[in-house]
């Protein structure tokens, strides 16, 4: 592996891990703006799925920081402990956010029924495609069957970069569900809605800074297989 290789995965991974303390700083942060309607994280994620008319998920508590995240196979919604049980600004966001899940599933929202067509397949390519990439390289990229394992790895590793690129519109689109929803049924005031959005606005950079990368490695792989050829 070039040494080109190595300054984009230490890049990427410096920025990332930037972008991860800070949405830590700022969940720390917003935890502290406690919520003037006095709900649990909890609490406000089954008034959102009520409200949207959703009977059939159901709310549950997850160990860990930040592993909040929804289910459409079990039909979850499963909460952090620190989301779960709090009753805060930061909590509100993240309740509501992953509701929004619920809610683009039971609305058969297009962008998610993608991404969840796609997890199988990225599940396994995803942890592949690098090493056939490099196999294809190893063997040689300027002959028949190197350049065809290298263009397969490739193929594999597009799969994912596709998947991260999908997976913003299903954030952001979550994101703007949640905010919504606080927002008109009065869930927040205007101090606890800000909290929330800034919450959730740091929450969404992970995301396009995993993405970007992903793009940015493709492209890395893709001249290097692609440029043996010539």
């Amino acid at each position: 592996m070039g040494i080109g290789y190595w300054i984009i995965i230490i890049g990427i991974g410096l920025i990332s891990m930037l972008v991860s303390q800070r949405l830590k700083s700022k969940f720390k942060h917003y935890s502290k703006v406690h919520l003037r309607n006095g709900m649990s994280g909890a609490e406000i994620a089954r008034k959102m799925l009520e409200d949207n008319g959703i009977n059939d998920v159901k709310v549950i508590s997850t160990p860990g920081m930040l592993t909040d995240h929804y289910n459409p196979q079990k039909k979850t919604v499963n909460l952090s402990e620190a989301v779960y049980s709090q009753r805060n600004a930061a909590a509100a966001a993240v309740a509501a956010h992953e509701c929004g899940h619920a809610v683009q599933h039971a609305k058969g929202y297009e962008w998610l029924q993608m991404r969840s067509k796609l997890v199988p397949v990225v599940s396994v390519a995803s942890s592949m495609s690098v090493w056939v990439i490099f196999g294809g390289l190893v063997l040689g990229a300027s002959t028949g069957l190197g350049y065809t394992v290298a263009v397969i790895g490739l193929i594999m590793f597009a799969l994912g970069t596709l998947f991260s690129f999908i997976t913003l519109p299903v954030e952001y689109d979550a994101s703007n569900r949640a905010l919504v929803w606080l927002k008109n049924r009065n869930m927040v005031s205007q101090q606890e809605y800000d909290a929330a959005e800034d919450s959730l606005k740091w929450a969404a950079r992970t995301y396009v800074v995993a993405a970007i990368g992903s793009l940015a490695t493709l492209l890395y792989w893709a001249m290097a297989v692609f440029g043996g050829r010539e």
